[in-house]
């Protein structure tokens, strides 16, 4: 599969990353092929940020009005000839644009009227960032967490901090931070192409480079090379079926012990994918427990809510984890006592481990009185010997 990841440890604006994506061996060609109906012609310089040499882009529009009302962009996008693909992810992305602007101003998505955001090279971002998502065969988009800068900027509004309040607004749940640069780092183009486009933030995902391209913001900023790096490459083999998912975790030494047991049952409730308790020693010499809740990002936040609800904590810390799992199905195998399911887990179509289902077995024991020991092993050698006695 191949991929992109974005560095943005100088933040990230439309034109740093379709600059980016040119250094990658985009063609400028394919951009003005792609958006024929705007009639811009695109430019690229090579210009040096600090110690690095990155790629700027810069449009010319012709003498015309260009929408500014999100109702005509959208419009204009539909009419305009693209490919399925960057049709769908551009109009995803003015959608979450004009979705935090209506929240912000107290009105409906379509009466939405962009200012700024609805200029030509606004609308050339973001469709030419979709286009070279194409063109470059590049099926997931991953990113870092976002440098904000800090300070305020100058907008139609007036003067508004960093970030700015649409920007604040597009990175909810995405990971952020400042490193005290006093400039706006990333703009609201920036951040709603990353919030829609962006599979997960965090580190680099294993893979193999191809091309590493550098796009340059349209300021020179003295604390920092004003860059945005994307890495392209390939996963392969194992490297592709890594899961990113999320640990979250909290220590007590205050809680009946009692609670430990409903607090797993509501999250795997919840969707949680393993739930562990580990013995601590705690402040004061006091023993307690480590509650660990293994999830998928998007469970985040509802397990969260569940661990200041169901348990005395009062605070949960989390780390992002990268997890490889086989293929696992169950097959039913016929012993004596009746049948009994068995999860069987492959790698590249082979067998590699095989467990009976053990609430299975135990109900046979059961209600054969016989002990689950015997049914275990029945179910065992009755599996080994349909489909592992040749081998």
């Amino acid at each position: 599969m191949r991929i992109a990841y974005l560095d943005c440890f100088s933040g990230v604006s439309g034109d740093m990353l379709l600059g980016a994506f040119v250094a990658c061996g985009l063609p400028l060609s394919a951009l003005q092929e792609g958006i024929p109906a705007l009639g811009l012609e695109w430019r690229q310089e090579r210009v040096r940020r600090k110690s690095l040499v990155a790629t700027q882009i810069r449009i010319e529009a012709p003498a015309t009005v260009f929408p500014r009302a999100y109702r005509d962009i959208i419009a204009l996008l539909h009419g305009a000839a693209l490919p399925e693909q960057v049709r769908r992810q551009s109009l995803a992305v003015f959608g979450r644009l004009a979705e935090a602007e209506a929240a912000l101003h107290g009105c409906a998505p379509e009466q939405v009227h962009f200012h700024e955001l609805g200029a030509c090279d606004t609308i050339a971002d973001i469709v030419g960032c979709c286009i070279a998502l194409q063109r470059l065969g590049i099926e997931e988009l991953h990113c870092s967490a976002l440098n904000l800068g800090s300070g305020t900027v100058q907008t139609e509004h007036g003067l508004l901090p960093v970030p700015a309040p649409a920007t604040a607004a597009l990175l909810k749940g995405v990971p952020v931070y400042s490193s005290g640069i006093p400039h706006e780092l990333v703009t609201p183009t920036g951040a709603a192409l990353v919030a829609t486009l962006a599979k997960s933030f965090g580190p680099i995902p294993p893979l193999q480079i191809e091309a590493v391209g550098y796009g340059a913001g349209s300021k020179d900023i003295s604390a920092v090379a004003n860059v945005l790096r994307v890495i392209l490459g390939e996963t392969t083999g194992a490297e592709s079926s890594l899961e990113r998912l999320v640990m979250l975790e909290a220590n007590v030494d205050d809680m009946n012990p009692q609670l430990c047991g409903f607090f797993a049952e509501r999250a795997f409730s919840l969707g949680a994918l393993d739930v562990f308790f580990s013995p601590v020693q705690m402040k004061k010499n006091r023993p307690g427990v480590l509650l660990s809740v293994l999830c998928r990002p998007e469970q985040r936040d509802a397990v969260t809510e569940l661990f200041f609800e169901e348990t005395t904590t009062l605070g949960v810390r989390g780390h992002e984890v990268f997890r490889r799992a086989l293929e696992r199905e169950w097959m039913p195998v016929a012993t004596p006592y009746g049948e009994v399911r068995v999860k069987v887990s492959r790698q590249d179509g082979h067998i590699q481990n095989f467990s009976p289902e053990f609430e299975d077995c135990r109900r046979l024991a059961a209600e054969s009185d016989v002990p689950l020991k015997k049914v275990l092993q029945e179910a065992t050698f009755a599996f080994w010997r349909k489909h592992l006695s040749n081998h």
